[in-house]
């Protein structure tokens, strides 16, 4: 199912899927780019990454611009 996100207008756009496996761990792709993980199963990506969206609403705005600017050069 796909939903459009807070601000967006129009047509919803292609979304890529957020988790993936590499090697024998799980990781998740935030919308900036960056890879987070690794995890010892998808259930726990799962979790590690509404933690992270929910860190990211209370952080506020002034902290998106940072993650796309440094995000994509993270290891």
């Amino acid at each position: 199912m796909s939903l459009q996100r807070l601000g967006e207008q129009g047509s919803v756009p292609t979304r890529i899927e957020r988790f993936f496996k590499k090697e024998d761990y799980w990781y998740y792709n935030t919308r900036e780019g960056v890879a987070i993980g690794p995890f010892d199963s998808l259930s726990e990506a799962r979790e590690g990454a509404s933690e992270f969206i929910e860190f990211i609403m209370g952080a506020g705005a002034p902290l998106i611009p940072t993650l796309e600017r440094y995000g994509r050069h993270a290891a």
